[in-house]
């Protein structure tokens, strides 16, 4: 019986011994480290690949937002985005695909609607978008409804529209997407692609005012 009991009681003194250990290690020393190489090596991408503007976060480079003016360069579509209808504690917008086959209707009738209005709203007096340039990723959302770049073709049919909303020549806004304009990673992984919110800002830069839209709120 007390042989028992020693054995017991050692037992629970080194699973207790253990748990301590583990949770020195595994709940403070390597979180701790895990942060501290990731603040030391890359420190951006650590704290969430924050962007800025006027001294304030408005955003991540990693998010898509909504809601922009036409004064402004406008995100891909976010069909699949829907609020939160079960806790009302909280105002959420859920992100999400739209989940409608290349041959569904109701997704055909989208990408017509989204064709005319990109149409319309990136024709200018002196520039007409023609059906043929629209590109995929203006009338389509993304997987995620988050996607925070748009292609090089869709902010080249935005340009016209955001120079002549905003008093700027075609060249300018037109540098602007050229200096946004990120390769392919590696040279050969993905597309070329540009923020919409970093060019955005640029553009807000350029011409101070107060924006229609605030730049990192939807």
């Amino acid at each position: 019986m007390n042989n028992s009991f020693v054995n017991t009681a050692r037992l629970l003194g080194a699973g207790l011994r253990a748990l301590l250990v583990l949770t020195v290690l595994t709940g403070f020393l390597y979180p701790l480290a895990v942060t501290g190489v990731a603040q030391a090596i890359f420190p951006t991408k650590a704290n969430g690949s924050e962007i800025k503007a006027d001294g304030k976060v408005v955003g991540s480079s990693l998010i898509g937002q909504q809601g922009y003016s036409l004064d402004y360069f406008q995100p891909r579509p976010a069909n699949g985005l829907g609020e939160n209808s079960v806790n009302k504690q909280y105002a959420l917008i859920l992100s999400g695909a739209t989940n409608r086959s290349a041959d569904n209707p109701e997704l055909v009738k989208w990408v017509k609607e989204a064709k005319a209005e990109v149409i319309k709203d990136n024709s200018t007096a002196d520039y007409k978008v023609r059906p043929s340039q629209v590109p995929a990723d203006a009338v389509t959302s993304s997987g995620s409804g988050l996607d925070p770049d748009i292609s090089p073709a869709y902010a080249d049919i935005q340009v016209h529209r955001v120079a002549e909303r905003n008093g700027l020549s075609v060249a300018q806004v037109e540098k602007l997407v050229e200096e946004r304009t990120s390769g392919r990673t590696l040279g050969f992984v993905g597309e070329p692609r540009v923020n919409v919110l970093e060019l955005n800002i640029a553009v807000r830069e350029l011409v101070p005012r107060t924006p229609t839209t605030e730049l990192g709120h939807t």
